[in-house]
């Protein structure tokens, strides 16, 4: 038994020594010479689109700013005051390095809180991509912010109670 691992450790440290050397140690830090990412560069020029998500609506206006959202005639955190909706809806601008660049004026009908923060989401990176399409469209594509999310509610049938719920089968 002591044979064989003592031919697997040879093997392990041969193959090892052949292949590549372990590095010493690890590290988090970036190399030296990796300037930081400069913040994209703001384009004077508004933006206008349309976001829908479930039944609700959102009309999007974004202009060169100091950052202000105003929707439906109210303040961002007014608006919704769920945290996690207004996260949702300042993810196009986080993930273009775009924070606080941009004023968002937005009037939203139907549906509810979920639905409308996604319709503005929306909204928010198709103006994005209408503005600079040729810096902004890779990202925003691959976070997945450009693609209309087609779930709604399954519609109620006839015999049932709810879209799929059945009465209660009875046998006799």
């Amino acid at each position: 038994m002591a044979k064989i691992s003592d031919s697997i450790e040879t093997a392990e440290t041969e193959a090892l020594s052949a292949d590549e050397t372990a590095p010493e140690s690890y590290s988090t830090e970036s190399a030296p010479d990796a300037a930081p990412k400069a913040p994209r560069a703001v384009l004077n020029v508004p933006g206008a689109a349309v976001g829908r998500r479930k039944q609700a609506i959102a009309r999007v206006r974004i202009a060169p700013g100091s950052g202000q959202f105003v929707v439906n005639g109210r303040a961002l955190a007014d608006y919704f005051p769920n945290k996690l909706h207004q996260q949702l809806i300042n993810d196009p601008f986080k993930i273009l390095d775009l924070i606080g660049s941009y004023d968002v004026i937005a009037r939203i009908t139907g549906g509810g809180p979920s639905g409308q923060a996604g319709a503005l989401r929306l909204g928010i990176a198709r103006s994005l991509n209408l503005i600079d399409e040729e810096n902004n469209r890779a990202a925003l594509k691959k976070a997945g912010f450009l693609s209309r999310d087609a779930r709604v509610k399954e519609r109620k049938k006839a015999g049932l109670k709810k879209a799929r719920k059945a009465p209660q089968f009875s046998k006799r």
